[in-house]
């Protein structure tokens, strides 16, 4: 299949490599806006097929379209590359609007084009564990869970609006923490499998010096650097999300889960930040039961001889799977893979492989737009509820996958891609 990546600004460099290097791609065409960028990116990585616009790529003879640009841009420009026929990757956020992620799901329904979310926290070690350990019925009925997303404006974020807005960047940040709430959800809904159905969201009103959330300009109106989602679950249980962004702490991307018959848990580490700055455990009711998890949840890479019999001929020099932690599933990934670039916890090589398999066998990823719904639909809820001093509201929800999403009765056929994806 072909793949064109619309937006190639530092985050993409991620996924470029691995798109390139996957068994089923037989050809990356680059996109951007900016004529300079996209030149020097198509060195940087040998593609000389390029666009200049998310028109021109949709019109071209590619596949699919993996779209990396700014945040708001994400739900009108997939509903536009489905419309053309491409599937679609997407970064996080799917949308910025209830009435956007509607029509995101309407397109996908109609034209029978696979969506992913490419949502990182799906494939960290810490959901794959849970997920295990729920499917076996170790939790029990899950009564309450947290997931929380810590990313002080200090650690980057200033520079990301600068990149994305230039001149205009101050006017543009700010975001309403629970517009980007995935991080935090999709660890939650991914092990239950249980959604938000309603929700009340409290904020707290930024009092940083540098007064960006104050600005009369600013495209979002919003006061809050740091939002709280409560969640009535589907499954009748409880759950909370914090989303800060003026917090001092390293950040983390974290969550907890407590059932009636075990529960896991995590507390900031001793040192570092990011997703191995965490102390995880599984407990139970039994004192003495405490197992630490640290090893085993650690993302250290894996070596290649893992998988052996499977995977054939290693073909990176240091024959390792960066970045993964011993949960993950590496006998499933490309060998090609071996020696790439990795990232967010061992996400990046696995959010490729599932979007470019699920295009081949034209069935809906993991992380598919329904579930993309459920993971972003109750951050929109709450934020429009601490707007309203806390109110108790209803989430809507768009429903499970139907029967054939995404190539089914009445949609596309599967792509054929080049060759074995593992």
């Amino acid at each position: 299949m072909k793949v064109g990546i619309c937006g190639v600004g530092a985050f993409a460099d991620n996924f470029i490599p691995l798109f390139k290097g996957h068994p089923g791609v037989e050809c990356v065409v680059l996109c951007d806006l900016d004529a300079e960028k996209l030149e020097q990116k198509c060195a940087k990585f040998g593609i000389p097929d390029r666009c200049g616009s998310l028109d021109d790529l949709c019109g071209s003879d590619v596949d699919a379209i993996a779209i990396i640009t700014q945040h708001h841009l994400h739900g009108p420009q997939a509903v536009q590359a489905l419309r053309a026929g491409k599937h679609v990757y997407s970064a996080v956020p799917s949308a910025i609007s209830v009435s956007e992620m509607a029509e995101l799901v309407k397109a996908v329904e109609e034209t029978g084009r696979i969506y992913m979310i490419g949502e990182t926290s799906y494939y960290y070690p810490c959901a794959i564990y849970c997920r295990e350990r729920f499917r076996k019925g170790d939790f029990g009925h899950v009564v309450y869970a947290e997931g929380e997303y810590y990313h002080d404006a200090s650690h980057g974020l200033y520079n990301v609006a600068q990149w994305r807005y230039g001149k205009d960047w101050e006017k543009y940040f700010g975001m309403p923490p629970m517009f980007y709430p995935t991080h935090s959800t999709s660890m939650i809904v991914s092990v239950t499998g249980a959604h938000a159905t309603h929700v009340c969201g409290m904020g707290f009103v930024d009092r940083h010096e540098d007064g960006l959330y104050a600005r009369a300009d600013n495209v979002w109106k919003n006061p809050f650097s740091n939002e709280t989602m409560l969640c009535r679950m589907s499954d009748g249980s409880m759950a909370r999300i914090n989303e800060f962004r003026r917090i001092g702490h390293p950040g983390a991307v974290g969550m907890s889960m407590y059932g009636t018959e075990g529960s896991y848990e995590e507390q900031t580490g001793p040192a570092g930040a990011g997703y191995d700055n965490r102390t995880r455990i599984w407990v139970s009711r039994d004192p003495v039961s405490r197992v630490c998890l640290d090893d085993l949840l650690r993302c250290e890479g894996v070596p290649a001889g893992r998988n052996a019999g499977k995977m054939g001929a290693v073909t990176a020099s240091d024959g390792t799977h960066l970045g993964v932690s011993k949960v993950h599933d590496v006998t499933r990934l490309p060998g090609e893979f071996l020696g790439l670039p990795n990232g967010h916890a061992g996400s990046h090589q696995f959010l490729v492989d599932d979007f470019v398999t699920a295009c081949g066998d034209g069935k809906a990823p993991p992380n598919n737009v329904w579930m993309a719904a459920r993971y972003l639909v109750p951050g929109l809820v709450a934020h429009e509820s601490a707007l309203r001093g806390g109110v108790l509201l209803e989430v809507p929800d768009f429903g499970d996958p139907p029967p054939g999403a995404g190539g089914g009765p009445g949609g596309f056929p599967p792509v054929a891609l080049r060759g074995s994806t593992g």
